[in-house]
């Protein structure tokens, strides 16, 4: 999967978008602890360069980002495209498809019943925003450091990070009791490699409500509407 992976950012231009992001990057004078790529992906033009991989990420997006993951860090090293890049888990993907198959089943639909939406894959879903809170700022990325000095997890090394998942809270990635997977002395976050970015809470309601506001009764049993949270990051 990672050979068609990288022929499909090859023949798009995602590619030459990635290079030109860690150009970004390398020319920075900030610290990172974490690297973020957004890459946008068709699911058809992958679905017929191969199949597995098209069906893997519809379906299993988080696991997929892996792959895409491993090959980017692959290319930034045999490139030099970040020279301070030293993990492959301070690289962040997030995949953005272009589109999703026009099918009932990727559809989300919170008006019916049973929510069968356990599944960490993509949906679509159309509403209308009846309200908007302010952009805030959230942690996408940190490193820790071990209080011990004599442990080896002490030094300035990206050992220990924290990235920020899909469906994640903040206290996932930033929280003051984590320790040392190696002596169990607590971590410390090295503030400096904090990374932020832009979060929004949007309220949003089904777009059925609109039969509602129809002005003419209809023949059908009372409804309710109830309104949903999405986090826009």
């Amino acid at each position: 999967m990672r050979e068609v992976v990288l022929v499909y950012l090859d023949r798009s231009g995602g590619l030459q978008k990635f290079v030109h992001d860690c150009k970004k990057y390398n020319d920075s004078k900030q610290s990172y602890a974490v690297y973020r790529f957004i890459i946008s992906i068709n699911p058809s033009d992958i679905t017929e360069l191969d199949a597995a991989l098209g069906n893997y990420i519809l379906h299993n997006p988080l696991q997929a980002a892996q792959i895409f993951q491993s090959v980017c860090f692959v290319a930034i090293k045999t490139l030099s495209l970040i020279e301070q890049l030293q993990t492959e888990a301070q690289i962040s993907i997030l995949l953005k498809p272009t589109h999703l198959p026009p099918l009932p089943s990727y559809v989300l639909s919170l008006s019916a019943y049973p929510f069968n939406y356990t599944s960490q894959r993509f949906y679509m879903s159309e509403g209308i925003v009846i309200a908007m809170g302010t952009v805030t700022k959230y942690t996408q990325g940190a490193r820790f450091l071990c209080t011990e000095e004599t442990c080896p997890f002490s030094e300035g090394r990206f050992r220990c990070i924290r990235v920020h998942c899909p469906g994640a809270t903040e206290s996932a990635t930033v929280r003051t009791d984590f320790v040392c997977s190696l002596c169990s002395s607590p971590l410390q976050e090295d503030m400096k490699f904090r990374v932020l970015g832009d979060k929004q809470i949007v309220e949003m309601i089904d777009a059925k409500i609109l039969n509602a506001l129809k002005g003419y009764s209809i023949d059908k049993s009372h409804f309710r509407i109830q309104a949903f949270t999405l986090f826009l990051r």
